[in-house]
């Protein structure tokens, strides 16, 4: 089921391309143009995430992060221009979950968002998570292929789990460098390649002529139909 997210931002062309990205990403977006139709609507229905944007007409971001935290323990990332410290420190204060500062580079946020809906993830959900003849043991953190034991490392395994949780979706190294190490990735950085690599070798020793991971070229990686 795709992931409901909730868009608020009052200037309509960002709200738009904030729309028209994450329904790409297979997630379903919810505009909102201000703080008051935006706690409405968190009154009404049910997300799984926030982009909210702090300078809003009515109420202001910032009264709407408050608010939504009383009842609310849904994830939120604030979208602001304000990027000094004592600002951010207190947006987390507030109950914010993450921020991020305009302009912002479209794959972190999708990077972001991948990582809080990941952590708000309820604890009782199916355990397993399976692709063809892959399966992952999420509880007990192993891999198994054709029920045999790949023995992933910690990294090899959150690769492997991003994109089978979307294995439509083709995935930048900076998409998976931001989501599996949590840092910034820089262009020369050769650690998604390695790790790849050796999911690859991992994955083929069970089965050498059947190829589950599918380079896309100038773009990035994703599993293969």
């Amino acid at each position: 089921m795709n992931k409901k997210i909730f868009v608020v931002e009052d200037d309509m062309h960002i709200n738009e391309m904030l729309c028209e990205l994450l329904g790409q990403n297979s997630y379903t977006a919810y505009p909102a143009y201000s703080g008051t139709e935006a706690l409405l609507l968190l009154s009404q229905n049910k997300y799984d995430l926030v982009l909210l944007d702090l300078m809003l007409p009515g109420k202001t971001g910032e009264e709407v992060l408050q608010e939504t935290r009383i009842k609310h323990d849904t994830p939120i990332i604030v979208l602001t221009a304000k990027t000094d410290k004592k600002t951010t420190v207190k947006l987390l204060q507030m109950g914010a979950d993450d921020y991020l500062s305009k302009p912002f580079d479209n794959n972190e946020l999708l990077a972001r968002i991948a990582v809080q809906l990941r952590r708000s993830a309820p604890l009782n959900t199916a355990d397993k998570l399976s692709y063809k003849d892959i399966t992952l043991d999420l509880e007990g953190h192993d891999a198994y292929k054709s029920n045999k034991k790949l023995g992933l490392s910690k990294r090899e395994f959150e690769l492997l789990r991003l994109m089978m949780e979307r294995p439509k979706k083709v995935f930048t190294k900076n998409n998976l460098y931001e989501s599996v190490w949590g840092g910034e990735f820089f262009g020369d950085d050769n650690t998604v390649n390695v790790h790849i690599s050796r999911l690859r070798t991992k994955l083929n020793a069970v089965e050498p002529d059947q190829d589950y991971i599918q380079t896309v070229w100038g773009v990035g990686f994703k599993m293969k139909e």
